[in-house]
């Protein structure tokens, strides 16, 4: 019997089909670039120092209010504090010159209590300087970020069942359109509350990531689908991450970068409409009728003759048409054949998304402008993409990311032995790492498409997305381990990979073998790992294979 990529060989590659279909799927993805890093603009601090608003003090005594403090053994003014206005206002009106008068160290301080005034030379506004994200509530700037990648989690868990139940597409377009008007909404908000509750939907909606990339890996074949798994989907990702700081340098004031930002899906969601629902999925849920139709007008598109019945033979038909079982996330823990590629799954994909999102908010702050701080964290990317592309077109899957895994820890433990008088070798190290990283992130979800049957495939993906936003969620938080030891998040990031590269060994290999679309061909792909069950299984043992215990 023949399998899915053998049935649809008559499409050929790269037809007016799959290349309307490859760059329809890409744009989908292009958002999330622009999304993904935007608090970097949205949640920056503007220099801010204490308002003065009282006009009955001399000028000597408005430029002396504010207190001066030493961070990091340099002079600074306080931006938190300043010396009691009714005591300088008292001082003022007797006349006394601050400094040769009176010696300011001795006089008592006090906190904004009049609110801040914030420096508008980079920005015009930002959500700090709107709902004052600073001194005692600056906790709610990290909180906010935690928020997003919370609602990134949350939408992965539940995003792959619902994808899985109701299809690749509508859960697609569903979650575009959710993220396009939160995206918009988010400007009107009132209060810090409003606005993290409208950036947790948003980041609901950022997975559509993980249909987009589901649903090439099942509509297309061959080097169309690793191209779009690696290459296609990553720039995509890259090209929005570079389009935005272009707009948050000429759109300085946070409300107009976020009604700047909903544009694009605005104007690309009517045409992501005509994006065909995944024929493998429709098949799975013995849907074969549709599943036809939409082959045939792919061959009508691509001007080939179409076989008289498409899936006659296909073992996909007989496995799944008349199939009503669902599978939920606890059988990639219930069932033996995907239980252990699980657990290693989703700590590749924990590890890479913590080194991934920690390398990527610390090269942002390398440059003293933000705007170039961000383009170049996101120049880097494009390279590793270009090498994840090759590597997933010549090189066996588990290789790679041992690869990956293993470059990205050696830069991180060796930044501890750099001069502090050599600082771009520190630089370049950490760039090494965040290549390494980006490119096993792009490597990590094609091999985990690879690795699972159709009917699993989305949750599976899903899981583990979901399993790698925890890193994200907590890649702030190990950044700020160095207040104990400046090395200690490198540490952790490359032991972290380390383990990961270990780990990465006891996965099945995928490299130039078709998608499995049932279970059962997942348990053989098993079994021709180890050689010790290569042998043949009487009936009673397969049955015992199949068993969840």
């Amino acid at each position: 019997m023949k399998d899915y990529d053998t049935t649809v060989a008559f499409l050929g590659q790269w037809g007016r089909f799959q290349l309307i279909f490859f760059f329809l799927l890409c744009s989908t993805i292009v958002p999330n670039g622009l999304g993904a890093f935007t608090l970097i603009f949205l949640t920056d601090v503007p220099s801010h120092q204490c308002l003065v608003s009282d006009t009955n003090i001399t000028e000597d005594w408005r430029k002396s209010i504010i207190p001066v403090e030493v961070v990091n053994g340099k002079p600074e003014l306080s931006s938190c504090s300043r010396y009691r206005l009714d005591v300088v206002r008292n001082l003022s009106a007797l006349g006394y010159i601050p400094g040769r008068d009176v010696n300011l160290t001795d006089l008592e301080q006090e906190g904004c209590v009049d609110g801040w005034s914030y420096s508008k030379d980079i920005y015009q506004s930002t959500i700090v300087s709107e709902f004052d994200l600073v001194c005692t509530d600056q906790w709610k700037r990290p909180f906010t970020t935690l928020v997003f990648f919370l609602g990134v989690l949350f939408g992965s868990v539940f995003s792959g069942q619902l994808s899985d139940r109701y299809g690749r597409k509508p859960v697609l377009f569903a979650t575009m359109a959710v993220q396009t008007v939160f995206v918009f909404v988010q400007a009107f908000a009132t209060s810090w509350v409003v606005f993290i509750v409208l950036l947790f939907f948003n980041g609901l909606a950022q997975i559509n990531y993980l249909s987009a990339l589901v649903l090439g890996a099942e509509v297309l074949t061959g080097n169309e689908r690793v191209l779009f798994s690696s290459l296609g989907s990553c720039l995509s990702f890259a090209i929005g991450y570079m389009t935005l700081p272009l707009f948050a340098y000429f759109l300085r004031d946070w409300k107009s970068l976020l009604y700047a930002l909903s544009v694009p899906s605005v104007v690309f969601i009517p045409l992501w409409w005509f994006i065909p629902e995944s024929p493998r999925w429709l098949i799975s849920q013995g849907r074969v009728e549709e599943a036809e139709a939409i082959l045939r007008k792919a061959a009508k598109w691509n001007k080939v003759q179409v076989p008289k019945t498409i899936f006659e033979d296909c073992n996909v038909t007989k496995t799944r048409t008349h199939s009503k079982e669902q599978y939920t996330v606890l059988d990639l823990l219930r069932l033996r054949s995907v239980r252990a590629t699980t657990l290693i799954v989703c700590l590749l994909s924990f590890s890479l998304c913590v080194g991934y999102f920690g390398l990527s908010f610390n090269a942002a702050q390398l440059h003293g402008d933000p705007y170039i701080s961000c383009f170049l964290a996101a120049v880097v990317e494009i390279p590793a993409y270009i090498s994840s592309w090759v590597a997933l077109r010549y090189f066996p899957r588990r290789l790679s990311l041992v690869g990956c895994f293993l470059l990205g820890a050696m830069p991180l433990f060796f930044i501890q032995l750099v001069p502090e008088d050599l600082p771009n070798l520190s630089l370049t190290l950490e760039l090494v790492g965040k290549y390494a990283f980006t490119t096993g992130i792009s490597l990590i979800f094609a091999y985990v498409a690879e690795l699972y049957p159709t009917v699993l495939r989305n949750t599976a993906t899903g899981i583990c997305m979901a399993v790698s936003r925890m890193g994200s969620c907590i890649s702030p938080f190990v950044l700020n381990l160095r207040v104990y030891f400046t090395f200690l998040p490198y540490i952790i990031l490359g032991a972290l990979a380390v383990l990961s590269a270990f780990a990465t060994l006891f996965l099945s290999e995928s490299f130039k073998q078709p998608l499995p679309e049932t279970i059962q061909q997942v348990e053989e792909r098993e079994r021709m790992k180890c050689p010790c069950k290569s042998r043949k299984k009487t009936p009673l043992s397969v049955r015992q294979q199949d068993s969840p215990l």
